[in-house]
């Protein structure tokens, strides 16, 4: 599947709670679905720069894809980068630079975020943005 077609996705399941109480639940839910990142991978190098909480992040390069994997030490923050990781997972990293995070906004995620959270999943998807460039430029 692509980017988008997994955002809307995204969009879809989001649509069908109304309350902001649900959506947290479902966010919660999904972050113990969360690929999780492998012990010895939770260096300071993996750690999200820019979260309040903890949050590891660790990407590798197969077949020319992505695959991510992490953790945080908050379940809502562990559901928000589950969230992230299930939008360019196994994605080329062309596909990641170019894709806009569009469904964060329609979702109505950062709005009912706290400042500190909200600028933590900017850091998230600067983080994985940053990987696929990085990526990118060792195919060239």
């Amino acid at each position: 599947m692509t980017i988008a077609e997994i955002s809307n996705q995204i969009i879809d399941e989001f649509a069908s709670y109304e309350e902001w109480i649900d959506k947290y639940a479902y966010l919660i839910e999904l972050g113990k679905e969360c690929p999780v990142i492998d012990e010895k991978e939770k260096t300071e190098s993996n750690l999200i720069k820019g979260c309040q909480s903890r949050v590891w992040l660790s990407c590798q390069y197969r077949d020319g894809n992505l695959y991510f994997s992490a953790d945080s030490d908050a379940v809502i923050t562990k559901g928000i980068i589950s969230l992230l990781i299930r939008a360019y997972n196994g994605q080329r990293p062309d596909d990641i630079i170019a894709a806009e995070p569009t469904f964060i906004d329609q979702i109505g995620l950062k709005e009912h975020l706290s400042p500190t959270r909200s600028n933590g999943l900017t850091s998230m998807i600067k983080q994985i943005k940053m990987y696929a460039i990085a990526f990118k430029m060792k195919e060239q």
